[in-house]
Parts: C-alpha cells; structure tokens; sequence
C-alpha cells in the first residue's frame, strides 16, 4: 500500500468526523454502502473516481479538497514531481492537481487522462453550478453535461456548468486534457 493511498484514507475519515458524520449517515448521503465507506477508510480499497464524485457531492466540496489535505499556506510555485496525483486504476483515469494546493483559491487547474474505451460517470456535481473550462490536449474525449453529448479533439474548449450528471467517455484513443475549475 502506498503512503499516497494510506493519505487518502486519513483524509476522508477525518473529513467525515470533522463534518460530524457516522458512517450510515454518509452512506446515506452519497449512495456508497456503509461497508465500502469504512474499507475505503481504513484503506482496504482505493475509491474509484465515481465513488470520489459522489463523496464530494455528499460533502459539498470540490473533488481536489478530497484529494489533498488541506494547507494552511502554499507555495506559489509547485514543481511537477511534487504535483499531487491519483489514479483510479480500475478506470485508467490519473488526475494530476497542477494548482498549487490552497483551500482559500478559487481557481485550480487539474490535468487528467483517461485510458480508451473507458466512461467516468459523475451522478452530481460536488456543488451546483460548478464552473469547469476543459481544455483538450490529445485524443478525443465524449462528454455529456446536461443531457448534451459533445465530442471533444485536440484543441478544442468546452466551458460549463454542473447542475447534474456528467460523463466522461474515450473511445479508441486516451483523452488527455486540462480543466480549470472554479
């Protein structure tokens, strides 16, 4: 088990604790069982980017506070390799959190890519009204937002905002792409 996953564990553990949650009750809030909510916890199991979707719906923060313990101060400057990154290898989804890690920023870029033949489906976004600017860098990407399929190459940007479901889908090629979020 690696310390990046040990982290995580800690991290959403004392997020429910701090929010003054059990464990039922967060279940019942994110539609994740109560038995998968405590293997996640005591780092059992990593959790899948959907399981991550609804824990940051559940607790009304974006999905990169999950993510990353929060930091009282931080470094203007965040190097590559110390770049904060997780991957959902059941999905072949890595996510790597390019802003510097600051709870009080509005404004975070996140790096991702996504392995072909592969959906990520988001059944709410961490808060209404999410504002998501996607850049795509390579492959092609299919997202929907709002009921509406848009096809994504090379180029293109697609900003938006979440109110509900979304998925992310590759076809015969990986997705890789930027989306700032603020």
């Amino acid at each position: 088990m690696d310390k990046s996953h040990l982290a995580l564990a800690k991290h959403l553990k004392l997020l429910r604790v701090d929010s003054g949650l059990s464990l039922q009750t967060l279940s019942d809030k994110s539609g994740i069982s109560r038995a998968t909510l405590s293997r996640i916890e005591n780092a059992d199991v990593s959790p899948t980017a959907e399981t991550l979707g609804r824990l940051a719906s559940a607790f009304a923060i974006p999905l990169s506070r999950l993510l990353a313990p929060l930091e009282p101060n931080f470094p203007p400057l965040v190097r590559r390799a110390e770049q904060n990154v997780w991957t959902d290898p059941q999905k072949g989804f890595v996510r790597r959190s390019v802003s510097p890690p600051n709870q009080e920023l509005k404004l975070e870029m996140i790096e991702c890519s996504i392995e072909p033949h592969q959906r990520i489906f988001y059944d709410l976004p961490a808060f209404p009204g999410h504002e998501h600017h996607l850049v795509m860098l390579d492959g092609l990407l299919t997202i929907v937002v709002a009921g509406v399929a848009r096809d994504l190459r090379p180029g293109d940007c697609l900003r938006y905002q979440l109110h509900g479901p979304s998925s992310f889908e590759t076809r015969d090629l990986p997705a890789r792409y930027v989306i700032a979020m603020a």
